[in-house]
């Protein structure tokens, strides 16, 4: 991957935008190897992921010069990503370890190309399986009192570990609107419900109080807007009337955990461009 690229962007939308970028990019030194683009007809944007390689007698100056002119001139944005840069994971989380421990298994088997620079979180229980696998743990307590406090430590923490992307693994806390809006696209979320009915500390129970025919979870990106954010990727499963609240928590965790990993590889990946409140993700 040392000489692969991968150009994300969008634009208003019009005729030709495939062919002129992908003109730019062979302008600019690079092969196209593979291509996914999306019309959003209710928002008149188009959105184009294009991965390349770049031919070995060409600089990435001059790839980001050719397409950066092309994109300027559909008022479009766009960003080039290099595929052999590895960015930087911190994960948050509770008292909830499912998720963390799915996660650390997978980037121990390198099934993210990243590096994990450490956990923190607001409670000392999953100190143990942190350290286990080699990693900082910041244990950063919380109260109503010490919020401020708190969030000023988990920013220089960010800053600190020049953290690229900040994953919440049942991180059971708000963040404020001021450290929300400073993470903006680069901190996913996963709530423990399809749509976000169910919210609180027992949501399998509040389901299996309704009696609910699917269980499920949502990855998002975080915003100001409590578990409003753009949903990244979802999945479910069918339960019927004789599964138990056990049975589902235990369902809906499996859930979280594959959950959550897909929107974090496709985000390491660079898949994925806001669209307003929702998400385009080319994951095929």
């Amino acid at each position: 991957m040392m000489n692969e690229y991968v150009v994300l962007m969008s634009a208003p939308d019009r005729s030709g935008i495939l062919a002129r970028v992908a003109a730019a990019v062979t302008k600019g030194g690079g092969d196209v190897r593979d291509a996914a683009s999306f019309g959003d007809a209710t928002t008149g944007r188009f959105f184009l992921r294009i991965h390349l390689s770049l031919q070995a007698d060409c600089s990435v100056g001059a790839l980001r010069e050719s397409v950066t002119r092309t994109v300027a001139e559909l008022n479009g944005e766009a960003t080039i990503a290099s595929l052999a840069e590895r960015p930087k994971v911190m994960i948050a989380v509770s008292r909830f370890d499912h998720c963390l421990v799915d996660l650390l298994m997978r980037f121990r088997k390198g099934q993210f190309h990243a590096d994990l620079v450490g956990v923190f979180s607001n409670h000392d229980d999953t100190r143990d399986i942190v350290e286990w696998y080699g990693l900082p743990f910041h244990h950063l307590p919380i109260s109503r009192d010490t919020k401020s406090e708190q969030e000023r430590q988990v920013i220089k923490l960010i800053a600190d570990t020049d953290t690229d992307l900040l994953v919440l693994a049942r991180y059971m806390q708000i963040l404020s609107p001021a450290l929300s809006q400073q993470l903006q696209d680069r901190c996913i979320n996963i709530h423990h419900s399809f749509l976000p009915s169910f919210k609180g500390a027992k949501p399998y129970g509040q389901a299996y109080e309704r009696g609910v025919k699917l269980i499920g979870a949502t990855a998002h990106y975080v915003t100001d807007d409590l578990d409003e954010g753009p949903i990244i990727e979802q999945d479910v499963r069918r339960v019927t009337h004789a599964t138990s609240a056990d049975e589902m928590t235990e369902l809906g965790r499996e859930i979280e955990c594959s959950v959550l990993a897909r929107a974090v590889r496709w985000h390491l990946q660079h898949r994925i461009i806001v669209n307003g409140r929702k998400t385009v993700v080319f994951n095929h």
